[in-house]
């Protein structure tokens, strides 16, 4: 293995466009929102991007979690109605959020490439998450597979 995941493992992350990631406080209350994210070989970037939000970047459950309990999970998956093709990664790791410094610029320049949307955006003063994996669980076959 180069990194935290394998080449399999790398190419069923770059097929999907969503994952959902889930967090806790400290009163240990989960709380599970989808996330748009990009990668290396060591760690997942999430924005907090220009998308309607009803609170600001840091009222956002999730920051506020991840400021009490740095531990997340995030799970990215095929589903199909042919269970045999059922598949999914699960990582769980610990979460930091970012606002600047070459980490911020490496996650916005990875999130531009994957998302075209980001490219309009002004990301540079908003934090990004970076989650750093400390085990990743595959399940099924990740290497087929529909892409939901």
């Amino acid at each position: 293995m180069t990194g935290t995941f394998t080449e399999v493992q790398q190419r069923f992350l770059e097929r999907h466009q969503v994952a959902r990631l889930a967090t806790a406080g400290a009163d240990g209350r989960p709380h599970v929102v989808p996330i748009c994210f990009a990668m290396d070989a060591e760690s997942l970037y999430s924005p907090i991007d220009e998308k309607p939000k009803r609170v600001g970047p840091t009222g956002l459950k999730r920051i506020r979690n991840i400021q009490e309990n740095p531990r997340v999970a995030v799970v990215v998956d095929d589903y199909s109605e042919d269970w045999s093709r059922l598949a999914y990664l699960l990582i769980r790791g610990s979460a930091e959020i970012v606002s600047r410094g070459p980490v911020h610029d490496r996650a916005l320049r990875l999130l531009r490439e994957r998302y075209h949307q980001y490219r309009a955006m002004a990301l540079e003063e908003r934090p990004v998450l970076k989650i750093t994996p400390d085990s990743v669980v595959a399940w099924g076959d990740i290497e087929g597979g529909s892409v939901s």
